[in-house]
């Protein structure tokens, strides 16, 4: 479970873990193509991203509170470094609904940083999504 504050991390750190992530995703995408559910493209990724130094944590809790109280919980599909949230999807396009639940994540979580990373298509599909919650 995380209970971070919103830091803002520092921009070269987290634009360098970031392309790691990115590059990693393409690495899967390339060697299993499209097509699998999105668990064994969170496992990849995972294998992926490990074997390039970085720490991962997959489904990783996030409560939601309210006047101290847990009224939801969440679950992030990778969580890097502990500090930026990858969320996957197989989906024919990104939506705002699906920027809405990683900035729904980033907000319980208190992160910063948050990728979507869509394996639908042949090409990774890739967005950024920034907390601004402070």
């Amino acid at each position: 479970m995380i209970n971070r504050r919103c830091t803002q991390m520092n921009t070269d750190k987290s634009n360098q873990i970031s392309k790691e992530i990115i590059g990693a995703s393409f690495a899967v995408s390339n060697q299993l193509g499209a097509g699998f559910l999105e668990k064994v493209y969170e496992n990849a990724l995972a294998l992926e991203l490990k074997s390039r130094g970085l720490h991962i944590e997959q489904q990783q809790a996030l409560s939601v509170y309210y006047k101290g109280k847990i009224v939801g919980e969440y679950y992030a599909d990778l969580l890097v470094q502990g500090s930026i949230i990858v969320e996957l999807k197989i989906v024919e396009q990104l939506t705002n609904i699906h920027q809405a639940q990683l900035m729904n994540y980033l907000k319980a979580s208190r992160l910063y940083l948050g990728l979507l990373i869509n394996f639908k298509h042949s090409h990774v599909e890739v967005k950024r999504i920034l907390n601004g919650y402070k």
